[in-house]
């Protein structure tokens, strides 16, 4: 995980681009947040309840398996959709857009 944010900074500061906007910061932290969470619940589930509780019955496995893998894809698919977020750059302005639409415009005139 600290790979990918390390990665993800570098490429940004090679890109000239220090500025984050707003969404990319949002992205980000949803992101962290649903690897965060994903890492504590694993570890809870599977290591620091197995040391407090002792030794679990098959029918609580039966139930905690399906609800684990739920969890985790939902937590993957935000995790997901949050990397998108940071990583797409933001869109350009209207003024800029509008500003290079009139250029066009004037070279097909010409």
């Amino acid at each position: 995980m600290v790979k990918l944010i390390t990665i993800f900074c570098i490429k940004r500061l090679q890109s000239g681009d220090n500025m984050v906007s707003k969404d990319q910061g949002i992205g980000g932290l949803i992101f962290l947040v649903c690897v965060i969470i994903a890492i504590g619940y694993t570890l809870g589930l599977f290591y620091f309840g197995y040391v407090l509780e002792g030794s679990w019955s098959l029918a609580f496995w039966l139930i905690a398996i399906p609800v684990f893998l739920a969890f985790i894809l939902i937590l993957g698919i935000g995790a997901w959709i949050g990397w998108t977020m940071a990583t797409t750059p933001p869109p350009k302005p209207i003024e800029e857009f509008e500003a290079e639409e009139k250029k066009e415009e004037k070279q097909k005139e010409e």
